[in-house]
């Protein structure tokens, strides 16, 4: 099957991930009529520019919903619950980013780096990870290659595009001195907020347990510990995250570097005075996760720290979404 056959469409399509979704189907020359676009009521109607075209905004209620072969989501999980299992009933696939449908049982959870033979028990609905967590799954994958990985301790800086189009306008409006906080609780801009979600009894946030829950499934290993701390930061757009990941043998610096850059989909920066490190700055509008900073703690060489960034609204969501679409294609899954 050719992709350009595929009639796609992008629920959430004036959101962010939206938004790189369709950009990413313009630099593959996705044909235009192939392309649906679907968003709330108040966005009916809007005008997308499409490479040479435009294209309409739709609402679910249109027929063209019903034509869909896949669907790439991106809505709250109170919308995609409402609206997968009809693109399903009317035969199509539904590839959601959101957390809806991430640990159900019958539902792959897939980064296709890792585990792309699990897209081969999909019952119509395929789900993509947290936006921390596949570039952390990705460097515990790398290592397991050469020593297992046992624990991760991990710190995120994320974004505000995390949150959505609104928080970035916040943040962009609070560093031009407006003193309102409409998204957050508290003034972002100048600040960090060790916070990201809602608190549980434990003491983590629901950001820190999908981290968790998310990485043993998508590695299928119950054993690995992930401890996570969940930071917002006055960035719009990139994710970062410091690792200190404890392995089973004791392996040099240089060949974790090897083993990360032979990984499909990781860069490593080894410094260079123009670009010493991974920035979010540099890494917007980027697919790969680019790692830097790799060392040894100095006490204990079975634990390996490293720093990482990458595009959260690129491989975090919408060109994760494009590679299960491309792996299904491949493997035969989804029949127009």
């Amino acid at each position: 099957m050719n992709l350009k056959n595929v009639n796609i469409g992008i629920v959430g399509a004036t959101g962010a991930v939206g938004v790189e979704a369709l950009k990413l189907l313009a630099e593959i020359n996705h044909p235009a009529n192939n392309i649906h676009l679907f968003a709330s009521e108040r966005s009916k109607g809007k005008k997308v520019k499409y490479q040479n075209t435009e294209l309409s905004v739709k609402t679910t209620s249109d027929d063209n919903f019903n034509k869909i072969d896949v669907a790439l989501i991106s809505v709250s999980s109170e919308i995609s619950k409402e609206l997968a299992p009809k693109i399903v009933k009317n035969g199509g696939v539904v590839i959601d980013d959101g957390s809806a449908y991430r640990m159900e049982k019958n539902v792959p959870l897939v980064v296709p780096e890792i585990n792309e033979v699990d897209l081969n028990a999909h019952e119509g609905i395929v789900s993509i990870p947290n936006c921390t967590t596949t570039p952390l799954v990705m460097i515990i994958d790398a290592l397991n290659s050469i020593t297992k990985v046992s624990k991760v301790i991990v710190s995120t800086y994320q974004a505000v595009s995390g949150t959505g189009k609104e928080a970035v306008n916040e943040l962009m409006n609070q560093q031009s001195g407006d003193k309102n906080t409409d998204v957050y609780d508290f003034p972002i801009a100048n600040n960090v907020f060790p916070h990201v979600d809602d608190f549980l009894e434990d003491g983590f946030t629901k950001e820190e347990h999908k981290m968790i829950n998310e990485t043993k499934k998508i590695l299928h290993d119950k054993d690995i510990e992930v401890i996570p701390t969940c930071v917002r930061v006055p960035v719009r757009i990139g994710h970062s995250e410091s690792l200190s990941i404890s392995v089973e043998n004791d392996i040099s610096v240089q060949q974790i570097i090897n083993c990360l850059n032979n990984y499909s989909g990781i860069k490593v920066l080894i410094g260079t005075e123009e670009i010493p490190y991974p920035m979010p700055l540099f890494v917007e509008g980027e697919k790969e996760v680019f790692v830097g900073r790799i060392r040894k703690s100095i006490n204990n060489t079975k634990e390996i720290n490293l720093w990482l960034s990458c595009d959260n609204l690129i491989k975090g969501a919408a060109y994760n979404a494009l590679q299960i679409l491309e792996s299904m294609i491949k493997k035969d899954l989804i029949k127009l």
